[in-house]
């Protein structure tokens, strides 16, 4: 990985495998995209990067990228995607923050990962997010509570082939 987890955070999902996994509440800097999902994190980095330069925020891995849905029939077209970079812990509080970006608190969660190894494609993220929704069919204990998202792990420098990521979907137990 290219830089330290936020505190608290777990280790990646190994590659090819679906685990349920916990997350500790956090804060991140969010910058909403509408338009085509795929250009999402690209359009996203320079205002992100901004603002914890500025700020003098260390950089965190994983790049998170949320995708709203109006609806559960729009899994392959989200209407728009939240790209955050994780502070390191919660507790920061950012001297100033730029009109196109928020500092954002989420909730400690609950989600069903999938591991993945490869380039960074909209193809991977929509077929890992179909097997997570195949699973969640086999294990219905689980019920989907939240918008599913996209954690990836390493630099731009990593080569294609090497980049660590996972698909998440936030879950309640029944």
């Amino acid at each position: 990985m290219s830089a330290a987890l936020p505190v608290g955070f777990p280790q990646p999902t190994e590659i090819g495998e679906i685990e349920v996994k916990q997350y500790p509440e956090y804060r991140a800097v969010t910058y909403t995209h509408t338009g085509e999902a795929q250009q999402a994190t690209g359009v996203a980095f320079n205002p992100l990067f901004q603002h914890i330069s500025s700020n003098q925020i260390a950089m965190t891995t994983p790049v998170e990228a949320r995708y709203l849905e109006s609806s559960p029939a729009q899994i392959d077209s989200p209407n728009s995607v939240e790209v955050s970079f994780l502070y390191p812990n919660p507790d920061i509080n950012p001297q100033q923050i730029d009109a196109g970006v928020k500092v954002t608190d989420y909730p400690a969660m609950t989600v069903v990962s999938a591991g993945i190894q490869g380039a960074y494609t909209w193809e991977s993220y929509q077929t890992n997010l179909r097997r997570l929704h195949d699973w969640l069919a086999e294990n219905p204990q689980y019920q989907v509570a939240g918008s599913p998202r996209r954690l990836l792990y390493n630099s731009p420098m990593t080569p294609e082939s090497m980049k660590r990521s996972e698909v998440q979907i936030p879950i309640s137990v029944q």
